[in-house]
């Protein structure tokens, strides 16, 4: 394949952007469940979808990030300033996006000191800026080295091959979360008859699931409660009062975590 030829994003390939962000997803998944177990001494799931280690938003940040880091890459302050407003933007439009599609939320900051409608917070964001000048300074260019040995070694052909596979994966393990996500929420606010502004056209999903054998029977077999409490524990909705309602306090048999490391 012509290098020439390949699709460029500000001068970096579209290949390297795959690799950064699939790499910093799965880096991002240890970060979220080492601090899990930090803070609340549990082991629990911190992934972005239903299967696969991965967590995209620390992905879409560090490809941002990177990408654009030309233009504020002058110092640790301006990489400070640029990774605080890329990922809180990142955030705050993740979180938008979740509760716009999926009526859900995957975080809640609203008791956060200096919070943006519960989805972005002053910690966090401070948390994104330290981690950018981490990221563009030492690990990064660590990164990189790692990736001109493997692209030395293995044609790239195969690495192309891999990639995309996994690409492809991640984008349908997204629409399958999504999906999911939509019918375990619909399932509780029916079950547990919490009144929501969209509980007419839930109570036509529910009905439609039931009505389906098959999709019923796969749904309760691979999406059931527990798997979906297991998989995602933060997870919440908001009722028609503006109450923000914990799913797995639904739900109190099913432990929302995989072991117990430490009492906190």
């Amino acid at each position: 394949m012509n290098k020439n030829r390949e699709l460029k994003i500000l001068g970096i390939s579209i290949w390297k952007i795959f690799a950064y962000f699939i790499l910093y997803s799965f880096i991002g998944y240890i970060i979220e469940t080492i601090f899990g177990i930090l803070t609340t001494g549990l082991w629990q799931s911190r992934q972005s979808f239903l299967y696969g280690p991965f967590c995209g938003i620390y992905g879409v940040g560090a490809v941002i990030i990177i990408v654009f880091s030309k233009f504020f890459n002058k110092n640790n302050f301006t990489l400070f300033l640029g990774g605080y407003a890329i990922g809180s933007i990142t955030e705050y439009l993740t979180s938008l996006l979740v509760e716009l599609i999926l009526h859900t939320k995957w975080w809640d900051y609203s008791n956060n000191i200096l919070n943006i409608n519960g989805r972005v917070c002053l910690l966090y964001s401070v948390f994104w800026g330290i981690l950018t000048i981490f990221l563009i300074k030492k690990l990064n260019p660590f990164i990189d080295k790692i990736m001109k040995k493997i692209v030395s070694k293995v044609p790239i052909k195969w690495i192309q091959a891999f990639l995309a596979c996994l690409i492809l994966f991640l984008m349908a393990d997204c629409i399958v979360t999504c999906y999911a996500q939509d019918i375990f929420v619909t399932r509780m606010i029916i079950e547990q008859d919490i009144q929501t502004t969209d509980r007419l056209s839930r109570e036509e999903e529910y009905q439609m699931i039931q009505e389906k054998n098959q999709l019923f029977h796969f749904i309760s077999t691979y999406w059931n409660d527990k798997k979906m409490i297991q998989t995602f524990p933060n997870m919440k909705i908001e009722d028609r009062n503006g109450n923000i309602i914990y799913l797995d306090s639904l739900l109190p048999e099913i432990q929302p975590y995989y072991k117990k490391i430490f009492e906190k």
